[in-house]
């Protein structure tokens, strides 16, 4: 009987960290009122730069928790969109989204397109939807196959602490 409950529970956690984590609900709108790269890993400054070429928004909202900005980005544009960078107090995803939150409100934004790696995606939506009352789209730059065991077991941790210790903005 104990074999088959951590059976069940096993299963259970792979059947949820897939959904949540490998293969999370994006989906991308024509255009949004911002586009806000996310800090972290991955490819999501390069898709946020391309989405903000191709015009998807007016504004390109660019977090300084990325590991690396293009020097003076921050006072320029990126094809139509202008470009933001903000400061997360704390330097995380609810810094993050507070920060993206205060912005929206100052500009009268009502859709943010949210770029960020796949293992992150529900969390982000977590936090953000928390923060800001309006639209909250999400895209997501896949993760090398090495890192998944590292970013299940991140993601697992950040949504417990989301959950049960930090359930506000």
């Amino acid at each position: 009987m104990l074999a088959v409950t951590i059976l069940v529970l096993f299963i259970v956690f792979c059947v949820l960290s897939a959904r949540l984590f490998v293969f999370p609900a994006t989906g991308m709108p024509a255009r949004a009122d911002a586009i806000v790269v996310l800090g972290g890993d991955g490819d999501r400054l390069d898709f946020g730069l391309q989405l903000a070429s191709d015009g998807r928004a007016a504004y390109l909202v660019l977090s300084r928790g990325l590991p690396w900005i293009p020097p003076g980005i921050c006072t320029q544009h990126v094809g139509p969109a202008k470009v933001i960078c903000f400061q997360p107090h704390p330097d995380t995803t609810q810094g993050e989204a507070e920060g993206a939150s205060r912005l929206a409100k100052r500009y009268g934004w009502r859709s943010l397109l949210l770029v960020t790696t796949q293992d992150q995606v529900w969390r982000a939506h977590l936090r953000f939807q928390r923060c800001y009352t309006g639209r909250i789209y999400s895209v997501a730059s896949p993760i090398t196959w090495y890192r998944w065991p590292y970013a299940i077991a991140y993601q697992w941790a950040g949504t417990v602490k989301a959950e049960v210790f930090q359930r506000g903005c």
